[in-house]
């Protein structure tokens, strides 16, 4: 092989065809390191196949959360409430959405939770195939039909305890304990209503826009609405609120604040949020959504549902996540519940959706 400095005397002709031949050998190079990255790619497409069941509400927000973290890392599947078209909405940018019967509402009656309760077990056997390497139930009584069936056909199942529960557990916790792999807490205090729970930490959305100050104020009864807050923020003399009424029937507010943006529902409500200077919400997980955007939050219970967590889990909240609670519905005391917020600091929590994704994708 003659050397470097030969190569450099040699004629220009001599030195063209060498630099051609060494010039088509590196492309041959690049196109084989081409092919090689993409079969390599190919080997690390999705192949875990999990079924999210989302309840609707609070728990399509955690089945939402969990999406934006498995998403292009597992081939993801819903169940949803018939009827839900928010949570459908919501979720179908991740995968196929189904729709399943769910058994009770807030103030569906027992004799006909109960008829329902077995409708929705022979829809579930039908709707969760052998196929699923796991199911993820985030809670409500529309997850226990589909997950009792992914157990019966040895699908691993993973139960999401609500992040409200501090004081007694969820009955569908209770129930689908015993059949589920993983039961994933929200905070540690809930290691003690669930003793066999596995602690991931609050399942918090992705944010998806940059946070702005747009001045309003955000008032959300989230999907079934809060009517005794909505009507008392009726009477303050606030210009700028985006009021989401869920099933309240929001003409009333309309028509006395015309100023005011009313909405029911949005599938892009967390663009909202961003742009709140400050959230008054009912006891759910906006308040989670709230923390990523870094906004102050007041929180008012919803003194109508007696079948959800009470004022004693909402004080523990309001303490993990540093918001002002309000227990008293009153004008002067959300009033008041808004500047105190304003001077909050945001906590710092961490990444439960992250953490339980992990955990999915290495079972």
């Amino acid at each position: 092989m003659k050397p470097y400095g030969a190569f450099l005397q040699a004629p220009s002709t001599k030195r063209f065809k060498f630099t051609f031949r060494l010039f088509k050998r590196l492309t041959f190079l690049k196109h084989l390191l081409s092919i090689i990255v993409l079969e390599k790619r190919k080997t690390e497409l999705p192949t875990k196949n999990v079924l999210i069941l989302a309840g609707g509400g609070g728990h399509t927000a955690y089945g939402y959360a969990l999406a934006q973290r498995l998403h292009g890392n597992a081939n993801l599947y819903f169940l949803v409430p018939k009827g839900d078209k928010l949570s459908y909405e919501r979720l179908a940018k991740f995968g196929p959405v189904s729709f399943l019967l769910k058994p009770r509402e807030a103030k569906t009656p027992t004799k006909e939770f109960l008829l329902k309760l077995i409708k929705a077990f022979v829809e579930a056997f039908q709707k969760v195939p052998s196929e699923f390497d796991v199911v993820v139930s985030t809670g409500s009584n529309f997850c226990i039909p589909p997950c009792f069936s992914a157990w019966l056909k040895g699908i691993p199942v993973i139960n999401i305890e609500s992040s409200v529960r501090f004081t007694k557990p969820s009955k569908s916790a209770l129930l689908l304990q015993p059949i589920s792999t993983i039961t994933a807490l929200q905070w540690e205090e809930q290691k003690k209503l669930l003793k066999r729970g596995t602690v991931v930490g609050p399942l918090i959305p992705k944010p998806e826009v940059q946070p702005w100050n747009g001045g309003y104020i955000l008032v959300t009864g989230g999907t079934l609405g809060h009517k005794k807050l909505f009507d008392v923020i009726s009477e303050s003399k606030f210009n700028n609120v985006v009021l989401q009424t869920g099933k309240v029937d929001p003409e009333p507010y309309r028509k006395r604040h015309p100023e005011w943006k009313i909405l029911e529902h949005s599938a892009k409500f967390y663009e909202l949020v961003a742009g709140a200077e400050v959230v008054v919400t009912h006891f759910g997980a906006t308040i989670l959504e709230a923390i990523v955007y870094k906004k102050p939050t007041v929180v008012v219970p919803n003194p109508e549902w007696t079948r959800t967590a009470g004022i004693e889990d909402a004080k523990h909240y309001a303490r993990k996540v540093n918001a002002v609670l309000v227990s008293e519905i009153t004008l002067e005391n959300i009033l008041d519940a808004i500047e105190k917020a304003k001077e909050k600091s945001m906590p710092t929590l961490p990444d439960g959706a992250e953490n339980l994704a992990y955990t999915i994708l290495n079972m």
